[in-house]
């Protein structure tokens, strides 16, 4: 399988020229997948240079580059101030992140991922994680299931899936990803049903990878990696994420505003390099999963 096959990288160039690499930096790729980005990164990098990589789906171990610049940790970049120190790495000049599900978990029936194919409930990124879909879709009280519909799949009528969810499920566990079609099949419109059930699947997919809390901490931890001067170049899909970027970018936090001095000022610890990237038409008609990308750079003061 090739890396293009296993994962079509989106906004290749500019997420690396984002970074603005230095021939002997140390830079971090947080989503290594097919290895796009990082292959990328590396035709830039001197030989003193070293990428890092991140990936815990095993599934990623497949691409790993044979090079001696290249180090794939194989774990949830949630962790990764922890493990560049497990490395003797403190600063690095930039880190890269492209969020979102890979082309191969959505390609491969079985993860669970896809709307397309009738599979468990799965959808854990790490196949060793203790909960997956199923145990969401089955075990979650209603609040908790109402709660993740109207916040992760931005779904007003949050409320009434849950409801379907847990009536449905007295009877017999929901397993597969068709059983929770025919569930939520009133909810389903011809017309709508791929739009919806994608916001459903979101929904699943990010309480059980635990997506914003992981992106939460990984954006505070770039700051500790991160030397001044240091870019961070993110790629988001859904705009649960991309505001969290965007306020993170803007002013070093997730709510709330930082605190001012007596002269109105106050200091933020990066600054927007450029403006919000998107792809081009053309880009999108070669790869459909680019359509929602929102890529934003940032530099640290």
């Amino acid at each position: 399988m090739t890396t293009m096959e296993y994962h079509n990288p989106v906004l290749l160039k500019e997420t690396v020229d984002g970074l603005d690499i230095k021939p002997d930096g140390v830079y971090v790729d947080v989503t290594f997948g097919g290895g796009g980005h990082s292959r990328e990164i590396m035709s830039r990098l001197g030989p003193n240079g070293k990428l890092f990589a991140f990936d815990q789906d095993e599934d990623a171990q497949a691409n790993v580059i044979q090079d001696d610049r290249f180090t794939l940790i194989p774990e949830n970049f949630r962790f990764l101030k922890r493990y560049l120190r497990f490395y003797g790495i403190k600063e690095v000049d930039g880190v890269l992140g492209d969020f979102g599900v890979s082309s191969h978990q959505f390609d491969v029936a079985e993860r669970g991922f896809s709307t397309r194919f009738d599979a468990e409930l799965d959808m854990r990124m790490n196949q060793k994680s203790a909960v997956s879909a199923y145990n969401v879709v089955n075990e979650y009280e209603e609040q908790q299931l109402k709660k993740m519909f109207f916040e992760y799949g931005e779904l007003k009528n949050a409320g009434a899936l849950a409801n379907t969810i847990v009536n449905a499920r007295r009877d017999n566990n929901i397993k597969s990803t068709e059983q929770l079609k025919q569930v939520l099949s009133r909810f389903l419109p011809a017309h709508k049903s791929n739009k919806i059930l994608a916001q459903i699947y979101q929904a699943i997919r990010i309480e059980v990878n635990q997506e914003i809390d992981v992106l939460k901490e990984f954006l505070e931890q770039t700051l500790e990696v991160l030397k001044p001067g240091g870019r961070l170049s993110v790629i988001s899909y859904h705009s649960l994420e991309d505001r969290l970027v965007k306020r993170f970018i803007r002013n070093g936090m997730f709510e709330g505003e930082p605190e001012r001095d007596m002269f109105g000022n106050f200091e933020v610890p990066l600054k927007a390099v450029g403006k919000l990237i998107v792809p081009t038409e053309e880009e999108i008609e070669v790869n459909n999963r680019a359509r929602s990308a929102k890529l934003r750079i940032a530099e640290k003061l």
